[in-house]
């Protein structure tokens, strides 16, 4: 079915978007080593991936969580870090910032977006549309990556907002061309193409490119220059992905073929592998990288070599059954790493890390990091609804199954306040602790839930189960046990366990029953394991989160 803003972006090819001369005509080559599908079992959706030099950048979509638009990085396609967000702060209205008396953003924000690094000026672009309205434009500094394979120092990412462009590119696509002309393709149905002035910051003129058959929906467009050809690549959502491509310039006219058409495999239980985009290996060898629906754990990238035809279009490797292989040779054979993000964070240095994103935009006042180790939070909003308060903090689930592991001093919660660990969705649960006068009681919450018609909140939920009363001097360990392996369009409810550890994170009680995600993808993303600080009386308390750590189950 068609979902006008399941909108995903992707790929490119070295940081200027084009290649040329042999790279087509390299086919895939045998490797040691192979790979899996799914690459990256979390919910980076709508992604829009390139190459810089030996370094691949994947950008996603965010929605409304804050910091957004992240950026991974990768040296073989397959193994991949978070580094920075693109999107410092949601700077487009006061609904993204939880405020009372504004509705919330549930479902807006980030969508489609697209991201690429520009050698002439040493820079990335980002540009995403927001609520059908303008679209945004950010900027950082590239700490000469063209000079240095690809690679960016962490210091060097400094992202800077410009004015946004008073048109929509719903779901765009950047391409840099060979002459450092920067060209955005974007739109549904109709593809549209819009050439920008030469720092980037505003339109010079725009025209509708390619218009598909009566009643089909396309969108999710990523353009590229291969060969003298320009190719732009968008999704029939949710199961298609076709090729435009032409050979008279960016603007057209453009013929049309069919890459992937509900193509089976990898995952069970997931949707169709689809919008998505191209990108080559430093040896020429071509790559599709596409999502899967996978709920209840969100949108999850997969990746799948090329081929090319005589006549330059790009063909799917597909595995002996005619479906998208579980397995295929490792683009890249390489000695660099990245963490897999199961380390242990102490939430140490002067950020936090790029695996963090807060529930809308936070109050910056009301957290800080504490010079010793640890985050502190303070009540940033007197509220009973969770859905309603500022500064939950969040993380993406590692699939198919993990643990998120909260440790949490406190000792300084105040009368009415609340605290814990919450398995974050449209509908919801925390364990945490529950703070009346002088005594702190650990409560498992189940039953929150927002309202899909408005996205606004319809249950606050309710206390299912009590546990032990704790003292102030003590820290409390929270964890959350889940299971995300893909039920996309089944009636199989994936569980939840919520437990906790009074005894220095030794041993960990079970409190409450198990947890039914919801495996619908109305809400977009996916679960997330997240903390929390808000009052129900007044503001003061605060609560310091000394660790958590995510692991494989």
């Amino acid at each position: 079915m068609a979902r006008l803003g399941r909108c995903i972006s992707l790929l490119a090819l070295f940081g200027s978007s084009t290649v040329t001369g042999a790279a087509v005509g390299a086919q895939l080559q045998s490797r040691a080593s192979d790979f899996n599908n799914p690459v990256l079992w979390e919910d980076y959706p709508d992604l829009d991936v390139f190459r810089v030099g030996s370094t691949f950048y994947y950008s996603s979509s965010t929605f409304a969580y804050s910091p957004g638009a992240p950026v991974l990085k990768s040296y073989d396609l397959v193994n991949w870090t978070p580094v920075t967000h693109s999107v410092s702060t949601l700077n487009f209205g006061s609904q993204y910032n939880l405020t009372s008396g504004t509705p919330a953003a549930y479902v807006k924000g980030i969508w489609a977006s697209t991201l690429r690094y520009r050698a002439s000026d040493d820079k990335f672009y980002w540009y995403g549309c927001v609520d059908f309205s303008k679209t945004y434009i950010w900027t950082s500094s590239g700490g000469n990556a063209g000079d240095n394979d690809g690679e960016v120092d962490p210091s060097a990412w400094a992202w800077e907002s410009h004015p946004p462009i008073n048109s929509c590119y719903y779901d765009c696509g950047l391409l840099i061309d060979d002459d450092d002309k920067m060209y955005i393709s974007y739109g549904n149905p109709q593809i549209s193409v819009a050439e920008l002035s030469s720092d980037g910051l505003s339109q010079v003129s725009s025209k509708v490119v390619y218009s598909p058959p009566s009643g089909t929906t396309i969108e999710g467009s990523r353009m590229y220059k291969i060969n003298g050809n320009y190719y732009i690549v968008v999704t029939r959502p949710a199961s298609a992905e076709w090729v435009l491509k032409s050979t008279s310039g960016p603007l057209g006219p453009y013929e049309q073929r069919v890459l992937v058409d509900s193509i089976g495999g990898p995952l069970s239980s997931a949707g169709f592998a689809h919008q998505g985009g191209l990108v080559d290996a430093p040896d020429g060898t071509w790559y599709y990288v596409a999502f899967m629906d996978a709920y209840p754990g969100g949108r999850i990238p997969v990746v799948a070599p090329l081929t090319w035809t005589n006549d330059g279009w790009p063909e799917l490797v597909k595995d002996s059954q005619g479906k998208w292989g579980t397995s295929y040779p490792l683009p890249v054979e390489t000695d660099k790493t990245v963490p897999d993000g199961t380390e242990l964070d102490e939430f140490q240095g002067g950020s936090l890390s790029a695996h963090w994103e807060w529930n809308h935009n936070p109050d910056g006042s009301k957290f800080s990091l504490d010079s010793e180790g640890g985050l502190v939070l303070q009540t940033a909003t007197v509220t009973d609804d969770l859905f309603g308060a500022r500064n939950t903090l969040t993380r993406r689930i590692a699939g198919p199954k993990s643990s998120g592991t909260f440790r949490l001093d406190l000792s300084n919660m105040a009368d009415g306040d609340r605290a814990g660990a919450v398995l974050f969705r449209d509908t919801a649960a925390y364990i945490g602790v529950v703070k009346e006068g002088n005594s702190a009681q650990i409560v498992y919450v189940d039953g929150l839930a927002l309202d899909q018609s408005n996205w606004g909140t319809s249950s606050k939920g309710k206390t299912s189960a009590t546990g032990p009363q704790v003292s102030d001097a003590s820290d409390v360990w929270f964890r959350i046990e889940a299971d995300i392996t893909p039920a996309f369009g089944t009636n199989t409810a994936r569980t939840t366990s919520f437990s906790y550890s009074v005894d220095g994170g030794q041993t960990f009680t079970a409190l409450g029953p198990a947890f039914s995600m919801s495996n619908t993808w109305n809400y977009f993303t996916g679960y997330r394991f997240g903390v929390f600080n808000f009052a129900t009386k007044a503001l003061g308390g605060e609560v310091k989160v000394k660790s958590f750590q995510m692991q494989h189950l």
